[in-house]
């Protein structure tokens, strides 16, 4: 009997897709859902024509393929990849090969890599971006596991990942959880991405007065643009001008306004906190979700709370220009907050990563792909790579070119009462990256007082604590200011 090269469980449509770009580059396969329905279907409506078998065990499912075997498991992230490893160990011999190809925690992808390796058989955990399209045609992959194994697979996966100019979209990420660690940051770098994209809308339309058509041209305009050239400005721009046949009316304007989110956004921020890197601008999309959902409190908040509204009033075109700097500044920082914490985490966890090659293989199939990352893949690749891409020349120079018009907007938007949560968080990152003294040393005064957590001085090493004695209103009025003196208690002028 002939063996089939490869072999994934569960049909959902991800599943289907990437089991017919397997098949389609040239590597035969076997397939298998819980569901026989939906296998059923797959085989009558997608394989036919096709070096397909389908398996209705698992058992059946395992004799089908080839050793070592390569298995793709597409199922839902949690207890059922769980499950379907657990009913696959009894089947597999030594040196079969098991890859997760969800949007698993990174750590449960730890922990599966702890309890495999030992016995003998190879995991890879894997992020997989391009939704149901890059995974028909060419997603970008993201694997992270032992190393060999990622190598016994590169064949198939260099031929099924989304092709660009410098190479497949497909890079080793590094041990363990990398793979998944690596596609959850992308995640968050999405959320970033949707929101500013979003905010950008709103200011256009309720700001600036735009129709679904005006906005249909600029963002078809800015999707031509070295700097804003991406898949999500692109599918923006296709949105606007598609028409209700019902109504006849724009049908963005007839979806309700709350999003959804399935949980990598918040991963990526719950991550971040721990490891202690700065990530506003995803903080702000997340918590814009958020909000979105309480939309009969918006309802009925909108009818009893009061504030500006309007338009703006000067040149509509001038407008248009500086929401679009504001737009690729604010991208600019979301993506070194997405940078920054790979960076972190690579150190904390031992992934070593390569930012620049993670750069690249977002050029193509993926969400985020975007034009501009060929400069992020520049900007890391050379030595030594910037401590933030802030600081890279290209980047920093077009913040600074672009700034006025940046807070412009901010301004234009407050005082419109439209909310801008990433465009701020944005700047906000920006401004307290820049800048060498931030106030937080009356935090640590504060902390000191209350909690004796000691502080640090700008004039001598050590840590020190002092006794802040209340000083009576009488004296602050006629004291002069003195320095207070570390671990002493101070008298008040008389």
């Amino acid at each position: 009997m002939t063996l089939q090269s490869f072999g994934v469980i569960g049909l959902a449509v991800m599943g289907e897709n990437i089991a017919l770009n397997v098949e389609r580059n040239g590597f035969p396969i076997a397939v298998y859902n819980r569901s026989r329905d939906k296998t059923d279907k797959f085989m009558a409506e997608r394989a036919p024509g096709r070096n397909v078998k389908a398996a209705f065990t698992l058992e059946e499912f395992v004799a089908a393929l080839e050793r070592p075997r390569k298995i793709l498991v597409m199922v839902q992230a949690g207890k059922p990849v769980d499950a379907v490893i657990s009913q696959l160990r009894p089947l597999l011999d030594e040196g079969d090969i098991i890859i997760d190809g969800g949007n698993s925690w990174f750590e449960d992808t730890e922990r599966r890599t702890k309890e495999l390796e030992p016995a003998g058989f190879r995991f890879i955990g894997m992020g997989v971006s391009g939704g149901e399209e890059g995974a028909l045609n060419g997603p970008s992959l993201m694997p992270g596991g032992t190393e060999s194994s990622y190598e016994y697979l590169s064949p198939i996966f260099n031929k099924i990942a989304a092709q660009v100019d410098d190479g497949p979209c497909v890079t080793y990420c590094g041990p363990g959880g990398a793979g998944h660690y690596v596609k959850m940051v992308h995640n968050g770098i999405e959320y970033g991405d949707m929101q500013l994209i979003a905010e950008a809308y709103d200011l256009l339309k309720n700001a600036g007065g735009l129709d679904h058509n005006q906005l249909h041209e600029v963002f078809t305009e800015w999707n031509t643009t070295d700097e804003l050239n991406s898949f999500l400005i692109e599918i923006t721009s296709k949105i606007f001008p598609y028409i209700d046949p019902d109504t006849n009316l724009p049908l963005v304007d007839l979806i309700v306004d709350a999003a959804g989110q399935k949980g990598t956004g918040r991963w990526t921020v719950q991550t971040a906190m721990d490891l202690g890197v700065a990530v506003p601008t995803m903080i702000a999309a997340v918590n814009a979700r958020i909000m979105s959902s309480f939309k009969k409190e918006r309802v009925e908040a909108s009818k009893i709370l009061t504030g500006p509204s309007g338009k703006y009033e000067g040149d509509t075109k001038a407008f248009i220009n500086m929401v679009r700097d504001a737009l690729y500044c604010s991208k600019i920082c979301s993506y070194a907050q997405g940078m920054a914490l790979l960076a972190t985490a690579s150190k904390a966890y031992n992934f070593n990563l390569n930012l620049g090659e993670l750069a690249r293989i977002w050029k193509g199939g993926c969400i985020i792909r975007a034009g501009f990352l060929n400069k992020i893949k520049n900007a890391f690749n050379v030595s030594p790579a910037p401590a933030n891409l802030l600081l890279a020349p290209e980047f920093r120079q077009t913040i600074l070119d672009r700034q006025t018009a940046w807070r412009e907007v901010l301004v234009t938007s407050a005082k419109l009462g439209i909310p801008v949560p990433a465009f701020s968080a944005s700047l906000d990152y920006f401004d307290s990256y820049r800048r060498d003294r931030l106030p937080q040393n009356l935090t640590q005064a504060q902390r000191d007082y209350f909690g004796a957590h000691t502080y640090e001085r700008l004039d001598k090493p050590g840590a020190f604590h002092t006794e802040w004695t209340p000083i009576s209103e009488a004296s602050v009025q006629t004291s002069t200011p003195r320095e207070l003196q570390a671990s002493e208690p101070t008298t008040p002028t008389k």
